[in-house]
C-alpha cells in the first residue's frame, strides 16, 4: 500500500470511530475499510488528492451504508479533487430502505429506439406499458422510473433524452465527468430516479445520512425547475396498473 493510501486508511479509520453513532445498524467497519482501500488502489488520480478529503468522501458512503466495492457509490477524482456520488443501484437501495411509505419495488428503465412505450389514461386509470426489444442497443429515447408501494399504490416519472441532456448541461456538477462519459445509461436512469425520489418522502436516521444523500446527487437539485404543467414528464400517482415485459431488468 502506498504512503498516500496508508494516510487515507488512518484518516478514514479515525473518522469512522469518531462518527460511530451516525453509522447504520449492522455497519461492518473492517469490511468497509478493506473495500475502500481495494477500490482506491485502482482509482486514477487519487495520489494527487488531499488524503483527508478522500477519507471524508469515503465516510459519506459509510453514513449511507453503501459499498464502494459493489459499485453502489463512487469516489470520483477530478482535477485533484474527489467527489462522492451514488450509483443507480445505491439510489434504489436507499429509496427502499428509507421511504416513509414502504416500497415494494423501485426501478428505472431506458427506452430505446424500437421499444414500445406508452403513458396513457386507460379506464380512468393512468397506465404505463413498456415492451422492450430483446438485446436492444438502439438510440436511447428517454427513461422512466417507477416506485411500487406495499399498499398497492405507485408513482412514476418519465423524462425524454432531450430533457435529461438539458438537465445535465444546465445543472450537473460535472457534465463531462467520468460518470456521464463512461456510464451514460446508468446516469440517465439515476437522473429520472432522483427526480422520482423528490416525490417520495425519505426519512433518514441521522443528519449525516441526509446530508450525504444530498451531496451524492450529480445535480444542484435546488436550482432544477419543476416539470412544466400538463407535460408527460410530470409525476403521476394513484392506484395503477403497470405493464412491463421485463419489470425486473436493470
Amino acid at each position: 500500500m502506498s504512503n498516500q493510501l496508508q494516510v487515507i486508511h488512518r484518516n478514514l479509520e479515525s473518522l469512522l470511530d469518531s462518527k460511530r453513532e451516525a453509522m447504520p445498524t449492522n455497519f461492518n467497519k473492517t469490511r468497509f475499510l478493506q473495500n475502500c482501500m481495494t477500490v482506491l488502489q485502482d482509482t486514477n488520480g487519487i495520489e494527487k488528492c488531499d488524503a483527508d478529503s478522500v477519507a471524508r468522501t469515503m465516510l459519506k458512503g459509510a453514513f449511507l451504508g453503501l459499498d464502494f466495492f459493489n459499485k453502489e457509490c463512487y469516489a470520483i477524482t477530478y482535477g485533484g479533487t474527489v467527489q462522492f456520488q451514488t450509483d443507480y443501484k445505491g439510489e434504489k437501495k436507499l429509496a427502499k430502505k428509507y421511504s416513509v411509505r414502504p416500497v415494494r419495488d423501485i426501478y428505472a428503465k431506458l427506452v430505446r429506439e424500437g421499444d414500445e412505450f406508452t403513458d396513457e389514461i386507460k379506464d380512468g386509470q393512468p397506465t404505463v406499458q413498456f415492451k422492450p426489444q430483446p438485446f436492444n442497443d438502439g438510440e436511447i429515447k428517454g427513461a422512466f422510473a417507477v416506485a411500487l408501494f406495499e399498499d398497492g399504490g405507485m408513482v412514476y416519472e418519465v423524462m425524454s433524452t432531450a430533457e435529461i441532456e438539458a438537465t445535465r448541461k444546465n445543472y450537473s456538477k460535472q457534465a463531462n465527468g467520468q460518470a456521464w462519459t463512461k456510464s451514460k445509461g446508468e446516469m440517465y436512469k439515476k437522473t429520472v430516479l432522483r427526480r422520482l425520489c423528490k416525490n417520495i418522502e425519505l426519512d433518514f436516521d441521522t443528519i449525516e445520512q441526509a446530508q450525504a444523500f444530498e451531496d451524492a446527487s450529480d445535480f444542484d437539485m435546488n436550482k432544477v425547475a419543476p416539470p412544466v404543467q400538463n407535460s408527460p414528464l410530470n409525476v403521476v400517482e394513484g392506484e395503477f396498473e403497470v405493464i412491463t415485459d421485463e419489470a425486473k431488468q436493470e
